[in-house]
Formats: C-alpha cells, sequence, structure tokens
C-alpha cells in the first residue's frame, strides 16, 4: 500500500452518489434468489462477472435490473443496505447518502413499504454498529413518465419524513431533465431537496435543464459539462456540488481510460467535485478503490485528495452543524497523517 493509498484508507468522508440496487454483489444475488425461489438467467457467479462488461449504460441497465429480480421482502432489502454498510465502514465512510429506485420494485409487484421499511431498518442498526449516518434519495426512473413518477411521490408520502431527497436515474438520452420539472416542483414543495442525474452519456444541455427548470440542489455526474466554458463558470460561480463516479465513468465507456479522467481538472477549475461509487459491485470497486484508481491514474496530492473529501461532507445534505464536526475530525485526521 503507498502512502497515498494508506492516507485515503483512513480518511473520513461522504458518499454521495450510491445506488443501493448497485450493490447487489453476485454472491448476495444468488444468496437472494435461493430464498425467494427466483431463477436467474446466469448459472454461476462467474457467469455474472463476466456479463459485466457493458458497451454503454444501457447494457449496464439490462442487468442492473435483471439484478433487481430477487429482491422481494424487507428482509432483502435490509440485507442488501447491510451489506454495503460493512463495507462502507471499511471505507472510513462517515456518512452516506443512499439513492433507491422504488419503481424498478413495484412495477414487480413488490409493495413499496418493503422497500423502504427494510432499507430503514439498516440505515438505523449502520448508525448503531459503525457510527455511519445516512439519508434516502428516492430516484425517478427517466425511461419512465412524469405521471408514473407523481405516483410514486405520491407512495412515499407516508415517509417523506424519513426521505431527504429526490433524484433522478436510468436511461439519460433521450429523457431530457425538463420532462420532470413539474414533479421536482411538487418535491422541493414537499420540503425534499434536489438532485438529478446529468451530463453523463447526456448532453451539456442536460445539465443547463437540471439547473434552470428542475432546480436541483446537486448534479450527478456532470462530466460533459467541461465542454462549455459559460456552463462551468455558472456551476462554479454557484458551488454546485458534482458527484463524480471515475470506475462508472471508465466502465460505462464515458471517458476511454482513467487516466483521462478529468477530475483533477474539475477542482483546478474551482468545480466542487466528490467522489462516488454509483453501483460498486457492477462497476469493480467501492468508495475508496475510486479514490485509489482516480488518485493513481492522475497523480493526485494529498491536498487534492483531502479537498475531495471536504467536499463530500460540505456537499452532503447533513445539517451544519454535523457538517462542522465532520470537517473538524478531517482536518485532525489530516494533522496527524502529516
Amino acid at each position: 500500500m503507498t502512502d497515498i493509498d494508506q492516507f485515503i484508507a483512513g480518511l473520513p468522508k461522504a458518499e454521495l452518489h450510491l445506488h443501493i440496487e448497485g450493490t447487489l454483489e453476485p454472491e448476495l444475488m444468488f444468496a437472494l434468489a435461493r430464498r425467494n425461489d427466483v431463477t436467474l438467467p446466469y448459472g454461476s457467479i462467474d457467469e455474472i462477472r463476466q456479463a459485466y462488461d457493458f458497451g454503454n449504460l444501457q447494457d449496464f441497465l439490462d442487468i442492473y435490473y435483471a439484478g433487481t429480480n430477487v429482491l422481494r421482502t424487507p428482509q432483502d432489502f435490509h440485507d442488501l443496505a447491510a451489506a454495503y454498510f460493512d463495507r462502507a465502514a471499511q471505507d472510513n465512510i462517515v456518512h452516506a447518502e443512499i439513492m433507491f429506485d422504488p419503481q424498478a420494485h413495484t412495477s414487480r409487484g413488490v409493495p413499496f413499504v418493503h422497500v423502504i421499511e427494510g432499507l430503514l431498518s439498516a440505515m438505523r442498526d449502520a448508525e448503531e454498529r459503525h457510527g455511519i449516518t445516512s439519508d434516502l434519495i428516492l430516484s425517478f426512473l427517466r425511461h419512465l413518465s412524469e405521471e408514473e413518477a407523481f405516483e410514486t411521490l405520491r407512495a412515499a408520502t407516508p415517509w417523506l419524513p424519513q426521505i431527504k431527497a429526490v433524484g433522478l436515474d436510468s436511461s439519460e438520452v433521450g429523457h431530457p431533465p425538463e420532462k420532470f420539472a413539474r414533479v421536482f416542483a411538487a418535491a422541493a414543495d414537499a420540503g425534499l431537496k434536489l438532485c438529478a442525474h446529468a451530463g453523463e452519456e447526456g448532453p451539456p444541455a442536460y445539465v443547463w435543464e437540471a439547473l434552470d427548470l428542475l432546480k436541483v440542489d446537486r448534479i450527478d455526474h456532470g462530466n460533459r459539462a467541461l465542454e462549455e466554458d459559460a456552463l462551468v463558470k455558472r456551476l462554479v460561480d454557484e458551488q454546485m456540488v458534482l458527484t463524480v463516479c471515475p470506475l462508472s465513468n471508465l466502465k460505462l465507456c464515458v471517458i476511454d481510460d482513467i487516466a483521462s479522467h478529468p477530475l483533477d481538472r474539475m477542482l483546478d477549475m474551482g468545480l466542487r467535485a466528490t467522489v462516488n461509487s454509483d453501483d460498486p459491485a457492477y462497476f469493480g470497486g467501492y468508495l475508496n478503490d475510486n479514490y485509489r484508481a482516480v488518485a493513481a491514474a492522475r497523480n493526485l496530492t494529498r491536498e487534492q485528495i483531502a479537498l475531495l473529501a471536504r467536499n463530500s461532507i460540505t456537499g452532503s445534505f447533513l445539517p451544519q452543524e454535523a457538517k462542522d464536526a465532520h470537517l473538524a475530525t478531517i482536518d485532525a485526521y489530516i494533522a496527524q497523517a502529516h
């Protein structure tokens, strides 16, 4: 382990872009399939891993949604999230903001209550066992209609006090943010924070729409914003947080090589970039794996890595008092590490 790897390992950090369904490791997928008597289209764990050779976002989504079919009961969702939190503790994650896709489950006949109660119970356990705090982000599937998103928001009404934000994910190209402007306005009226995937495979125009029409508090991905100087300036001026996912970008061919990742360029431009794992079971790496990969490829300094960790805290939806406490812990760690 290099000095930088050791520094990353001990650095307190938050994860802001994590799809809980994307943490479903093949071993757990098979275990849940047995538990629920679900037949998988794969004969072995190795077969699943071989299928993880994606050519684009849609190739990944096809396998991702097939995997969700094993999730049926509150215990399944609890076990899924608990496995993530156990792994997060190893990466010294102090806070996680977890996206979940209720429409991927309710469309299969799984009640909303099964999904959210399983996740909430695992979140409570994680705070007790690991000291990790967490919040839920209800993500709308953008390939579905706005009315279906409204139906999901209505179904979530009893649990809105336990949901921090709404998000927008799934197939980006052909499904611009403007499609969901009214449901995002309704979510804001309900007191929820707003974030949306934009500028991953979709054009810079989708980032503009997320800002102007959805009025988001945070941009998920945002890589293609770098194609327009005026957009970069807007993001810098507004101190808009970008939840960047290096290994995801590589696996989904957003970049050709990790050595060409623009993360350090984002920091140099003044963008509030953060590092996240997105769908780690599918993309070959959890949070620290992402930090290590991009740090090695781009020769990031300790100062840049520390800034990414600080951005993950300041860019979170935590109350300011909690942010200040975590930032003090990071500062103490940096002082000790030097």
